[in-house]
């Protein structure tokens, strides 16, 4: 536990007159201070005061509600994502909340409340997300009840969900259909982005979502059309060896591996306008500050649900990326921060979170109520199945983030 004064309990009054002011006439001449600006004012104080003394804040647990490990594991790896986590301690989001949605802001509302639970708890107690857990099942009525979930299904809603709330664009243009074939592919990767910006504009977009360069090639007239996606993780095959283990990068390759579509699976050349069978190759155009890769290790078989346990031996620092990228001579490094892992199998298991803690540089393993410190060296398992990268900054770098 840390010292009383390395710890703040941060108390915010309901109305501005509790404001303690000594003096009358102060009191009179002073603006009102909103409920918002305190708590962003104490959130600014604690994260500093955590830089600077490294003082343990944020190592606080989740009460398991019944099968919501998924959750818990998840919560754990976003919350230890700084540029989030921060956002929500000091309450931007308010400035970012979306009149339009349909949901309303209580998503972001509850998500942020609950990162600043786990962030300003002085005596380390497990913290219910039941308010939560309430309002993504409004917003993803698939979560309800104690069903066990994916962890990485349940990122992808949630982060759908606070995009929603906090999306700058009020009012989305009409999708414009153009042909972009005859621009080069730099060109076409930047209207592409731009047109995607014109309609989802968030802080969580400028963390999660990169560029995805799609060619495809006719193996008849050799013309190459290209297509640039948003993605916001990368879902990555394991690939099966004999010595059951494989590298991260092994992992990647495949997934970037050049890909024959024959029989029913030709597309139209627009040359030939008939079709062709192709080739198609994916590379990362552009790269997201916060890079999720979802190992797949779990089978999309009708017949039977199976789960690879395959050892995937990933890099904790400097994981470059350049060999996948679609112009080689850009610098894309990245340090891993967070871990969701799953153990059991198919038909049941348990998430539990691998985390760094920003503020101390240290790892922490996240067990629903249970937070306890844990040895670098321990990061890497068979159970890993989320892992969560930040980019490296780099001088000599120009993407630090999607902004063009």
């Amino acid at each position: 536990m840390p010292s009383l004064r390395h710890s703040y309990t941060v108390t915010v009054p309901e109305e501005p007159a509790a404001f303690p002011v000594d003096k009358p006439e102060l009191r009179r001449k002073s603006p009102s201070l909103s409920r918002s600006m305190l708590v962003s004012t104490f959130m600014g104080l604690i994260i500093n005061q955590a830089k600077q003394n490294k003082s343990p804040q944020g190592l606080v647990g989740l009460r398991n509600l019944g099968n919501t490990c998924f959750m818990n594991s998840i919560l754990q790896c976003l919350s230890n994502t700084v540029e989030l986590r921060d956002y929500c301690l000091r309450n931007v989001h308010h400035a970012d909340l979306n009149n339009n949605c349909r949901t309303g802001a209580a998503l972001m509302d509850e998500f942020a409340k609950l990162t600043q639970s786990l962030w300003t708890s002085v005596n380390h107690e497990a913290v219910s997300p039941s308010d939560f857990r309430s309002q993504i099942q409004r917003y993803a009525p698939k979560f309800v009840g104690c069903n066990q979930q994916d962890a990485q299904e349940f990122l992808r809603f949630l982060l759908d969900g606070l995009h929603n709330e906090v999306n700058r664009v009020t009012a989305r243009p009409k999708v414009s259909v153009e042909d972009f074939d005859h621009l080069s592919d730099e060109e076409k990767s930047k209207r592409m982005w731009h047109m995607y910006l014109e309609r989802e504009d968030s802080k969580v977009v400028d963390l999660f979502v990169g560029q995805l360069k799609s060619s495809l090639t006719c193996t008849v007239c050799g013309f190459r059309s290209t297509v640039f996606d948003p993605f916001w993780d990368l879902s990555i095959p394991i690939p099966q060896k004999s010595s059951g283990e494989v590298t991260l990068r092994e992992c990647l390759r495949l997934f970037a591996k050049e890909d024959v579509l024959d029989g029913e699976e030709r597309p139209t050349c627009n040359r030939c306008k008939t079709r062709r069978k192709c080739t198609k190759r994916f590379s990362i155009q552009k790269f997201p500050q916060i890079l999720v890769l979802h190992l797949k290790r779990f089978s999309d078989s009708n017949i039977r649900a199976s789960k690879l346990t395959t050892y995937v031996n990933f890099p904790l620092k400097e994981l470059d990326l350049r060999e996948f990228t679609s112009d080689s001579s850009e610098r894309a490094v990245y340090n891993l921060y967070a871990v969701s892992n799953h153990s059991g199998n198919a038909l049941g298991g348990h998430y539990t979170a691998y985390c760094r803690n920003p503020g101390l540089g240290e790892w922490y393993s996240y067990n629903d109520s249970r937070v306890s410190p844990m040895s670098s060296s321990q990061v890497r398992s068979s159970d890993a199945y989320v892992l969560f990268y930040e980019l490296a900054a780099s001088p000599n770098s120009k993407y630090q983030s999607c902004r063009l």
